[in-house]
């Protein structure tokens, strides 16, 4: 078969950070393959966020449905077996994903389905950083060098938010089901203060469900900006791309912030290893097991060094 007719299939499902560590593989299996036409199959949260990116023709939706819903998983099957892809790229490397190996008849594959043509077997993988996990699985598929998150190519206009010209992000917020993950409210309502103090705007992101922190942050710093709930993921990105520099919980928004190139500093507790999935670039991380125990000072001192540069 020639290139110009090859289709090209990529699982994604995921969370927010590991989407967006992902863009630098979908950029990879694009270069490889630049005249395939290349489907993804994610989660409805990132449809609009693929369809936008210059890496696929094709963005599918997959709805996970459960094993005894028989009907869900049969149109799914119908779907993914509409098309004989020449390869598929399963860069979700789950035990749901890989079901979907067999369920679309063995087709060539790189992941780590049992059986499958490009296995990612390093016994290792799993104690691996995301990225160097999947340039390491694409590797071994032939495809090669992976290229880090780009972002270049998402941006929003930002003038309905009137924005002061010398600002910070804050991202307060995070999982709700995993709240040891978010240093206090306080914390960032000080360190707000501070950067006001600086002439810097804290400009505060969140969804809904961080509005407590947003309220405490607010009520102790009148300065801050809020856009929680105001904005996209382009938003995001195009306020982290002029933005002076962000400090934030371990969550989706930081990777999207770091991916763009904004000096970040990131904080992590003992819920996640930042050797496996923090953001990379111009970033600092900072860990403590308990968020609580998490000086102001230190956090400063941290984004202080970050932003030297950018505002001396």
């Amino acid at each position: 078969m020639s290139a110009e007719k090859q289709r090209i299939l990529v699982i994604k499902h995921s969370a927010l950070g590991d989407f967006i560590q992902a863009m630098g593989p979908f950029a990879a299996i694009r270069a490889h393959h630049p005249a395939a036409r290349i489907t993804l199959l994610t989660t409805r949260p990132f449809v609009a966020l693929a369809q936008a990116c210059p890496y696929f023709d094709d963005v599918w939706t997959d709805s996970r449905p459960k094993v005894w819903e028989v009907a869900g998983l049969m149109k799914l099957r119908r779907m993914l077996r509409s098309v004989k892809f020449d390869m598929v790229y399963d860069l979700q490397t789950s035990d749901r994903s890989s079901t979907y190996f067999h369920l679309m008849g063995d087709p060539p594959w790189s992941g780590i389905a049992h059986g499958c043509a490009y296995p990612h077997d390093n016994p290792d993988r799993d104690r691996m950083h995301t990225l160097d996990r999947q340039a390491e699985q694409l590797a071994m598929a032939g495809i090669s060098p992976t290229p880090p998150p780009d972002l270049s190519w998402l941006g929003a206009d930002l003038t309905r938010f009137n924005l002061p010209l010398r600002y910070a992000l804050l991202v307060p917020g995070g999982a709700a089901h995993r709240p040891a993950k978010r240093w206090p409210s306080d914390r960032f309502a000080a360190l707000g203060a501070q950067l006001s103090a600086q002439g810097i705007t804290p400009v505060l992101l969140g969804t809904h469900m961080d509005g407590d922190a947003i309220r405490v942050i607010t009520g102790n710093c009148p300065a801050a900006l809020s856009l929680a709930t105001r904005t996209d993921f382009a938003d995001i990105t195009a306020l982290a791309r002029h933005a002076l520099g962000a400090v934030g919980n371990d969550t989706g928004p930081m990777h999207l912030i770091a991916a763009a190139g904004c000096p970040s500093v990131v904080l992590f507790s003992a819920d996640s290893d930042p050797a496996l999935c923090a953001p990379r670039g111009q970033v600092t991380v900072l860990q403590t097991d308990d968020l609580a125990e998490m000086p102001l000072e230190r956090v400063a001192e941290a984004l202080r060094q970050r932003m030297a540069p950018l505002h001396g």
